[in-house]
Parts: C-alpha cells; sequence; structure tokens
C-alpha cells in the first residue's frame, strides 16, 4: 500500500496495541474507516456539484 512491508505493518500494529490496548483498537479502526468513507464521499459530491458547495463572494 505504501511501500510497506510486512514486517513494518506487524510493527505499527504492535505499538498501536501497546498504546491503546485491545480492547480500544477495534473501536479506533471502526472510527478512522469511518471518517475516510465520510471523506471520499464528500470529495466525489463536491466534484459533482461543484457550484453547491462554494458560497458566493460578498
Amino acid at each position: 500500500m505504501f511501500g510497506l512491508g510486512y514486517g513494518e505493518w506487524i510493527l505499527i500494529f504492535a505499538v498501536l496495541l501497546l498504546l491503546f490496548g485491545g480492547r480500544k483498537l477495534p473501536e479506533l479502526a471502526r472510527g478512522l474507516g469511518s471518517s475516510i468513507r465520510e471523506f471520499r464521499e464528500a470529495m466525489r459530491g463536491e466534484r459533482q456539484n461543484p457550484s453547491q458547495s462554494h458560497t458566493p463572494p460578498l
């Protein structure tokens, strides 16, 4: 994905697990996923209707 190998992903996951604990990690991932989804939907909507997203200058 970002040029990271399996070793780097395992290290990142281990650090996150140590920082946030096992119970908080799924909640964090769920929040991150929904944020990315909302961002993508907003980008698609803005490109389809650019005139509606901008307010006219005063």
